[in-house]
């Protein structure tokens, strides 16, 4: 009886990680739409920090990110349990602000001049070069600056992770959205400490006397930069699909007009979602941005 009972509690103990290996894996699946954007963005906030103090300061930021996944996570289970309802309008919020942001980087040189861009770089520089600056405190706006895009970017993650595992039942939830978290946090920050010493492995590189290190170490000083680049359109684009994806299938009658056109398209109908769901979220990032900056100018107006 002892031993049959112990097989039945193994059994439900490797049916349950079976289960949330599935659940895990559909959730990081729809959450690496997130993770490209995550990186190229982490990237750019510890850009500018002197070269020996990047991954301290990446090591900071991602000390937050572990904080911001400390109050995001039982929120999270906390909705899960209590206001379920709640899980499809925050993912709708999520998804909406995930083409919002795609839409302003499209639209950023519309709204920015060159000149605006090229200040902000120079005294970026020259904040960095000038000693008389406080480069603690300089560093520390850095860092809370990325952690607060690290919390947007983590509460995104977390509400497509719960809206994943949002019929489970709480032990697989708890399960797949810390392993979420904790799995993702060290991989981004990983990936981020990596790409911000890119270049400096490929000077190191340069400074070895045998010439196939001097060849690879210059490829890699040519190539960080076009990594950089790729990862933000990547990162983009994985917005508006992830975000449009999110948005059409809270919408039962788009969700449902979209799989009928799939299914009528024959042999492209594989790639016809991810186009519509695609062109969803452009439409939705570029109503949201305008709806944003209207309230922006009427908020300044009323201020005076």
């Amino acid at each position: 009886m002892a031993g049959s009972s112990l097989l039945v509690l193994i059994d439900d103990i490797a049916a349950v990680l079976d289960d949330v290996a599935l659940m895990t894996k559909m959730a990081a699946k729809k959450t690496a739409g997130v993770l490209g954007d995550d990186l190229a963005l982490n990237a750019q906030q510890v850009s500018g920090v002197r070269a020996e103090r990047e991954i301290p300061v990446v090591w900071a930021v991602a000390k937050g990110s572990f904080r911001n996944k400390l109050i995001l996570v039982p929120s999270a289970l906390a909705i899960s349990a209590f206001i379920p309802w709640l899980v499809t309008p925050l993912l709708m919020v999520g998804g909406a602000y995930l083409c919002f942001e795609g839409f302003e980087k499209l639209a950023h040189k519309f709204l920015h001049s060159k000149a605006e861009d090229q200040a902000e770089h120079a005294e970026l520089v020259e904040a960095v070069a000038d000693p008389a600056v406080d480069l603690v405190a300089f560093e520390q706006d850095k860092i809370k600056g990325a952690v607060r895009t690290d919390f947007i970017l983590s509460a995104e993650i977390i509400a497509i992770t719960l809206g994943t595992v949002a019929d489970a039942s709480l032990t697989q939830q708890v399960i797949v959205l810390s392993g979420i978290a904790i799995v993702m946090t060290i991989g981004v920050y990983g990936l981020v400490a990596g790409i911000v010493k890119l270049d400096d492995l490929g000077l190191w590189l340069t400074q070895k006397p045998g010439q196939m290190a001097k060849s690879i170490g210059g490829g890699i000083l040519r190539a960080a930069p076009y990594m950089m680049k790729s990862l933000s359109v990547i990162g983009t684009a994985a917005m508006f699909l992830v975000g449009g994806g999110i948005l059409t299938h809270g919408v039962p009658v788009v969700h449902h007009w979209i799989e009928s056109v799939s299914a009528g398209a024959g042999g492209a109908g594989f790639i016809v979602p991810t186009l519509l769901n695609a062109v969803a979220g452009i439409v939705a990032g570029a109503v949201v941005l305008a709806g944003v900056m209207v309230a922006s100018k009427v908020w300044k107006a009323l201020k005076g």
